[in-house]
Formats: C-alpha cells, structure tokens, sequence
C-alpha cells in the first residue's frame, strides 16, 4: 500500500514546483544586488520552507477529510476579507492583516478556500446543469469578488470567474448555458467601465497608449514602459551584475520588480531563453495537474484540481499579459515565483492538495459519479 502511494507522487510536477522557487529565488536575489538590499531573498527563502511544511501537510491529511470543513473555511475567509477595511491601507490599499512583523492577505486565503467550497457544492447539488441552478455558484463567487474589488484588487478579483467556469464544465453544466453567460458577461463592460475610478481607468487607457521609445511617461504607463524595457535589454541571454560592458542595462528602474514584475527581472538577467524555461516549467506544471484531473474518478477530488489548475494558469496569464502590455496593470502576483509569503504559503499548500488527489485517484468510500 505504501509503495502504490509513493508511485503515485508526481515527481516531474514537484521538480517544476521547486524549479520555478529557484527561478523566482535566483532573481530575487538579482533585485537585492542591483539596488543594494539583501532581505527579500532570506524571507522568501523562509516562506519556501513554511510553505513546503504547509504542502507536506495538505498531501499527508485525506483530501476529503477538509470537505466537511470547506464551508466554515471559505466562511472564516469572507470575515478576515472584511476586517482588512477596518485596519490602516498601506500601499493605498487595504489587503493586509499585520501580525508582528508579518503581514497576511486574506485575498490569497480566500482563493483556495472558495475552490474548496465550491467543489463540495458542485457534487451534492445537480441544479446546475439547469439555468437557474447556476445562481447559487455565482453568488458563492460574487461575495469574495466584490470584497476584494473594494481592497482594490483588480487583478486577484478577476481570477475567481475563469476558475468558476472551469469547474462547472468539469461538474458537467450545460455549455450552452455557460456560453448564454459569457455573452453576458461581455455585455456588461460597459456597465463595468461606468463603475471604475479614474486611477482604474487609467490604467486600462494606458494599454492603448503605451509607447516603446524615448523617455517614460508619467503616471500608470510608467512601470508597463519600464518593464518592457527591462525585458529588452535581457536580450536573448540575459545581463550578467559582474560584467561592466553591462552596466548600464542594470540601471533600468522598475518598482515592485520583486512581486508584480518579477517577470522583468527574469528577463533581465536570464533574457529569453529563461522566459522561455520558465514557460516550459509551468506548462509541466499544469499539464500534470489537468493530467491528475482527468485521471481521478472521484468528483471532489477532481474539481480541487481542476479549480487549482485553472487558478495558477488564469493567475500565470493575467500577470505575464500585463508585463509585455496585453493587459492593463492590476497588481498580481506570479505564482511560486514573485516574493510574498502569503502567495507562496498559499500556492504550495494548494500543490499539497494535487499531490494528495494524486495518491488516491480512486473512490476510498462509497461515492457518486458527475454524470
């Protein structure tokens, strides 16, 4: 029984895992060299060890051991996305809960535990391949997605639809009827546009408007100008800190080039062909996940993974489409590899959970198929 377990670990998925850590840590450390800091790269590295206790434990516990528990957590979740707007802002936003010289961000809590709790709604109750049923799931997506849009946080809100999407089809909604609300859905843009402050709408002009030449421009086409230019002057192999022929490729300044932008700097120092890696790792990543989907029988299991999966891929996309200026800017992180404790605490913890669907692709107790 034990050997069956370890058979089943997906090793190619945990050595994507690890090497994207490296990737993000090495260019961690890049930053902390070119502007002269050193104590982005020592927390991170401290997170990776947290979260790798935190994914150890997520893989060991019986996956369906947390259904029970997924409403209460998702619950606890939409409080602490409440207690943030009674706190001070920081950075003008409210998305963090200090706690000692720690901050943590109920937005990244909130992901996995919404997948959880939508998972356990989605096998119990089949009105969704009706029209009407489809209320209820949208309503578990609406309260978190409004909650964080008032932080604001554009750019996590938007992870949550495409990740709903992506599960009810897995559940087996009717298509159509998903297609009816995509319709919708871009209909309301308009409506969506009216609502937007002048800062967010800023920073959707500023796609349309960007400029790849001559000085930067004031206000939100800064940083898209700046990173553009970060990922230019990487080149095909990157900049290397020691060689003075490369000195000034060094002195493109970019803020948030560890978190937001940290896909700069990879492009700074390891040019294309570490995009290109970094793409390669994330695409085993995925694709062992949705490999892992497809091959488990039993439905909670199967939707976790799908909903993860789709989450590291919508968050993948909308952070590296935003970098190169396909996107507006909205302030999200890359996933395992952009530094922040709470997003690294939180993906690993959600890789835990793969792995142990993973181990047990079969039903352990009685149970029903989707269809």
């Amino acid at each position: 029984m034990t050997y069956d377990l370890i058979s089943r670990v997906p090793v190619w998925m945990l050595l994507s895992v690890y090497a994207l850590i490296a990737l993000g840590m090495s260019a961690i450390a890049f930053a902390d060299q070119v502007v002269g800091e050193s104590d982005f790269y020592t927390r991170q590295l401290f997170w990776a060890v947290v979260g790798t206790a935190a994914m150890i434990t997520m893989a060991t516990i019986h996956y369906k051991r947390w259904m029970p528990f997924s409403y209460l957590l998702f619950f606890m979740t939409l409080v602490l996305l409440v207690l943030v707007f009674f706190l001070p802002s920081k950075y003008g936003s409210q998305r963090w809960i200090p706690l000692g010289p720690m901050t943590l961000q109920p937005s990244e809590f909130a992901k996995i535990t919404y997948v959880m709790a939508l998972a356990h709604y989605l096998i119990y109750d089949r009105s969704y391949r009706k029209l009407s049923g489809l209320i209820v799931p949208f309503v578990l997506t609406g309260i978190p997605v409004a909650l964080i849009l008032k932080e604001p946080d554009l750019g996590t809100s938007l992870l949550f639809i495409p990740v709903l999407f992506a599960m009810l089809f897995a559940a087996g909604a009717r298509w159509y009827h998903l297609l009816l609300l995509i319709v919708l859905g871009v209909m309301m843009v308009p409506v969506l546009w009216i609502g937007m402050n002048a800062e967010q709408k800023s920073r959707v002009t500023a796609v349309f408007t960007q400029k790849d030449s001559g000085t930067a421009p004031s206000g939100d086409g800064y940083h898209l100008h700046q990173s553009k230019r970060m990922l230019a002057v990487g080149g095909v192999w990157g900049v290397d800190l020691n060689n003075p022929e490369h000195e000034d490729k060094l002195e493109v300044h970019m803020p948030a080039s560890r978190t937001d932008f940290i896909f700069c700097r990879i492009g700074q120092r390891y040019g294309l062909v570490g995009c290109l890696i970094m793409f390669g790792l994330y695409l085993a990543l995925l694709g062992n996940a949705y490999r892992i989907a497809a091959s488990t029988e039993e439905p909670f299991g199967r939707l976790l993974v799908v909903g993860i999966a789709t989450l590291l891929a919508t968050q993948l996309t909308i952070n590296v489409s935003m970098t190169v200026g396909l996107m507006p800017i909205t302030g999200i992180t890359l996933p395992l590899v952009s530094y922040g404790g709470s997003s690294l605490l939180v993906t690993l913890a959600s890789i835990g959970l793969i792995i142990n669907v993973a181990l047990r692709p079969t039903f352990d107790m009685l149970g029903q198929t989707f269809r």
